[in-house]
């Protein structure tokens, strides 16, 4: 048994990584000399014999039709070989370990690959270091020495969690000290609560990993401590708008006193969730579905199934969320959007639905500007922009997700930290679904991907503020997804009999261990030594707060947990019991022989000290008509052609090329229609997941929001993202007055600056308003509070995602239909305080609703950010069809929202 290495390269012809290296290096560096790039994969393995290893090289590591093989390999001295960094997940090698696992069931060895650049043409060395340090991200990858004849081993040496000598007598200088060297997001006046706790309740001092898993539960990611901090001082503008705000704000204290009676602090939270609450009490929101997971948005819906000449109404519950990655994504491209979509997936997942739907909505700085601009300390915009869309479409991809609307918005304040956003639908039967409490005696089974270093710090990561110094320092906060293993889980959760044991389920988010098992039950008792590891050396702080994607904590009756762990070991997924329920109210964990972990659960549910922000909204910066706006040329022609041509109009079909919308054979409408498939579509529609059987019950799911809009005042931009969104569903198809919403909050660090806090209270304050005037709420969102590096900030942003349900057979596309059909323009006109007329808009909405379920309707778009212009080119290019149009250019370019263009 020995140590083996093999290079694989594709032959000419099927080199098209490579060649694409090429083309990315010439135009993105503009290294006119470099004549061709050659990529080699390497492959390690150990503790096979050689006869064994060829077998491996033909049937795992080379296909013989598209693959050269070199035992031996000529490297030159400037050859750029590189590999992934120790402890990151790669899926190269876990793909070839598992094949080769398979081949030889008694193999326990190991398996680790690289990559090796060979530059071909006139290059000099600076140039060969120019695109080395292009390729080469340090957050994922290093070097690779080809010298070193072995594979590594990850140090097993374990750091020993140990009690912090005089915690509870430090002074504050001491404590804010120790807090800047453990890079805590806790502030200091939360240390000292807990220094009190330690001091006053368990008369002890902590250990490092209770102050850890305290840091990780009171973080913003997993707390929204951003959002409870209560609100003192509200100051609305004067001027022009002071009325409207005036009066929303009166509106939201009515609201207040309906639902709660004032009691609860004014918080960015209340604000978010006051109008779901309002509406369910009226008993207007009566299709939520309520039980104490909360993992993602959750409403009972009416599916037809037919099966033969039987049609019945069966009761399913619809699940969605938005997810953000903002953070991993900014610093380490691929795997930050690989498990944004991973993240997104695992909410409703742990609901027990099926996920087949999804949407991209990110932010990005201009992936146009040269490599050479880039700022000090980032990631070059296009890098990042590339990067994370192979990594969302890579997860996507391979775990069968149809992801069937892509939009990245682009605006130089996403410069600051990018915006990486998915959003997902999942569907199952109603009565799949348990949900029980855990009592005393049930079992907690973890369930999938195994636990490394990769994700410790990433809830407390993601509450940052992006620095120069994070490429280098929060490498361990980003983790490469493993879409194969998720997949598994999805296929186990498809059985009833595995949902029908489920008692309760909680997905692993950033909190690892000691937040996805820690919020299952008031009391448990957690054996950190029975977790599986990736690797040996693991402490039990690591262990407790590692992320480590693609896994699930259950809980099971104590009769049925060998059962599950049969349907898992079905699956192929390894599933272990960790931990149990107690009944005395504590988290307990211990490593070791050891209790490292024991904190009442009230004083951890505190969140730490509730803080405390004045609240300033400033003006709405004064504009003649903020609604209008005429693109640059010298004729109407130029103009028009300038317009489509600017990056909030151009298409995007290379970007959204790369998601496999057809995923499942559920998609009603693919991304672009006509016989071109050139004109964009208004949002993502598919048909129910069914077991069996045919539906025409389809869901829909959109979104709305203009970063220019928003910049010039939040709570206006809020209110016409929610219309966006809804206008959208109409254009459709949906039923719209079934929509529920879900926000998606990203603004500035805000500190304790008055007029940072006023940027989203007036954005949740024109949502809340907008909201109430509907009569349809926002039942789910997410918010991110760290869109700032130096004094760039990021825009004001309040994404509005929009699910309904409808008829697959009466949804309408964008594309244009036949010559000689007439074109309509239904405006919807904002009023004197550029908001949407409500009456007249719903009006408008029932109107065309009607219409398109009469057939009368052949196409429809909603009015976005190009205007009617957009919308008569984009259902124009579909089929090729042309339009003759009466229109003056302030209408045809000028904002607006909630109109349609309709054939």
């Amino acid at each position: 048994m020995g140590f083996y290495r093999v290079y694989v390269e594709k032959k000419e012809g099927f080199d098209q990584e490579a060649a694409s290296l090429k083309q990315d290096f010439r135009e993105t560096l503009r290294i006119e000399g470099l004549e061709k790039v050659r990529l080699i994969n390497i492959y390690d393995a150990d503790q096979l014999n050689e006869a064994d290893f060829r077998e491996a090289v033909d049937s795992v590591f080379s296909e013989k039709n598209v693959d050269r093989v070199s035992y031996d390999f000529d490297i030159p001295a400037d050859g750029i070989a590189v590999e992934a960094l120790p402890g990151q997940f790669d899926q190269r090698a876990d793909s070839a370990a598992q094949c080769l696992k398979l081949l030889h069931p008694h193999w326990e060895g190991r398996v680790k690959s690289g990559k090796l650049l060979l530059l071909e043409g006139s290059l000099s060395r600076n140039e060969r270091k120019q695109i080395e340090d292009y390729f080469i991200n340090p957050l994922e990858m290093r070097l690779k020495d080809l010298s070193l004849h072995k594979i590594e081993d990850i140090p097993a040496d374990i750091v020993p969690v140990n009690r912090v000598e005089g915690f509870a007598s430090w002074d504050r200088e001491t404590l804010e000290s120790y807090r800047k060297d453990l890079a805590m997001a806790m502030t200091l006046g939360d240390l000292e609560f807990v220094q009190n706790y330690f001091r006053e309740t368990e008369e002890r001092d902590p250990s490092e990993t209770e102050l850890k898993v305290l840091d990780t539960y009171w973080s913003d990611h997993c707390r929204h401590t951003t959002f409870e901090t209560e609100l003192t001082n509200i100051e609305l503008p004067p001027g022009r708008y002071e009325a409207l705000f005036q009066k929303a704000y009166d509106d939201y204290l009515t609201a207040r006193e309906n639902v709660h009676g004032g009691k609860k602090p004014m918080t960015l939270m209340d604000l978010a969730t006051l109008a779901g609450k309002e509406l369910r009490r009226a008993g207007k929101l009566d299709d939520m579905e309520v039980s104490e997971e909360i993992n993602a948005c959750s409403v009972f819906i009416d599916v037809d199934v037919t099966e033969g000449d039987r049609t019945d109404e069966q009761k399913w519950l619809l699940m969605f969320k938005n997810e953000t990655h903002n953070h991993p994504t900014e610093i380490e491209p691929f795997g930050g959007a690989s498990t944004c979509i991973g993240g997104a997936i695992r909410d409703p997942l742990s609901g027990r639905s099926y996920v087949y739907q999804a949407m991209r909505v990110t932010g990005s700085g201009d992936p146009r500007v040269p490599v050479e601009q880039t700022m000090a300390g980032k990631l070059p915009q296009k890098v990042i922009t590339r990067g994370a869309a192979h990594g969302y479409s890579s997860y996507g991809n391979q775990i069968g997700l149809a992801t069937s609307f892509v939009k990245e918005i682009y605006h130089p304040g996403y410069r600051a930290k990018r915006m990486e956003v998915g959003a997902v639908v999942g569907a199952v039967p109603a009565d799949w679904v348990r949900r029980e409490s855990p009592v005393p005696g049930d079992v907690i089974i973890l369930l999938g991907g195994k636990t490394g270093r990769d994700g410790c710090g990433g809830a407390t990561g993601s509450s940052k503020a992006h620095t120069a110094e994070s490429l280098v320092s929060c490498g361990a906060e980003v983790q490469k997804g493993n879409a194969p293993e998720e997949r598994k889980i999805q296929r186990l959760f498809r059985n009833r009999e595995v949902t029908h044991l489920i008692k309760k389920c909680n997905d692993f988010g950033a909190g690892g261990v000691s937040v996805a098992i820690g919020e299952l039950s008031d009391g448990l008792k957690i054996d950190l030594d029975r977790v599986p590891v990736k690797y040996l050396g693991l402490n039990g702080t690591e262990l407790a707060i590692s992320e480590s994607q693609e896994r699930m904590a259950v809980v099971v009756e104590l009769k049925d947990r060998e059962r599950f762990l049969k349907l898992a070991d079905g699956e192929n997924l390894e599933a272990v019991e960790v931990a149990q329920v107690t009944g005395d109210n504590r988290l307990r964990m211990t490593w070791r022989g050891e209790e490292i972990v024991n904190i009442d659960r009230s004083f951890l549910d505190t969140n730490g000290v509730r803080s405390e922000a004045r609240v300033k909204v400033a003006p709405a910066e004064e504009m003649k008509d903020p609604f209008g706006k005429m693109p640059e040329g010298k004729d109407g022609k130029e103009k028009f052609l300038n317009h489509l041509a600017s990056l909030e109009v151009a298409s995007q079909k290379g970007l959204v090329e790369m998601f496999d919308s057809t995923i499942g054979a559920g998609t009603v409408q693919m991304p672009y229609g006509g016989k071109h498939q050139m004109s964009e579509s208004e949002c993502s529609v598919h048909k129910l997941p069914l077991m069996k059987g045919e539906t025409d019950t389809a869901s829909f799911l959109s979104c709305g929001f203009n970063p220019l809009l928003s910049g010039w005042s939040p709570f206006h931009g809020a209110v016409w993202a929610v219309v966006e969104s809804l206008a959208r569903l109409v254009a459709a198809g949906g039923k719209w007055r079934q929509t529920r919403f879900s926000f998606q909050e990203y603004f500035r660090r805000l500190g304790t600056e008055e007029e940072n806090w006023g940027l989203p209270f007036a954005a949740l304050l024109g949502a809340l308003k907008i909201q109430r005037d509907l009569e349809l709420p926002a039942i789910g969102g997410k918010d991110s509070m760290s869109g700032s590096f130096g004094e760039l900030n990021v825009p004001p942003t309040l994404i509005s995602f929009a699910v309904t349900t409808g008829k697959a057979s009466q949804t309408v596309s964008t594309d244009f239909k036949a010559a000689g059909n007439r074109l309509f323009l239904l405006r919807n006109l904002p009023d004197g305080d550029h908001m949407p007329p409500m009456k007249e808009m719903g009006e408008l909405f029932d109107t065309l609703a009607r219409w398109i379920g009469e057939g009368r309707i052949l196409s429809a778009q909603s009015l976005k950010a190009g205007g009617a212009a957009e919308a008569l080119f984009k259902g124009a290019v579909g089929n090729g069809i042309g339009a003759s149009v009466d229109m003056n250019q302030d209408e045809l370019y000028r904002l607006s929202y909630g109109s349609f263009l309709v054939e």
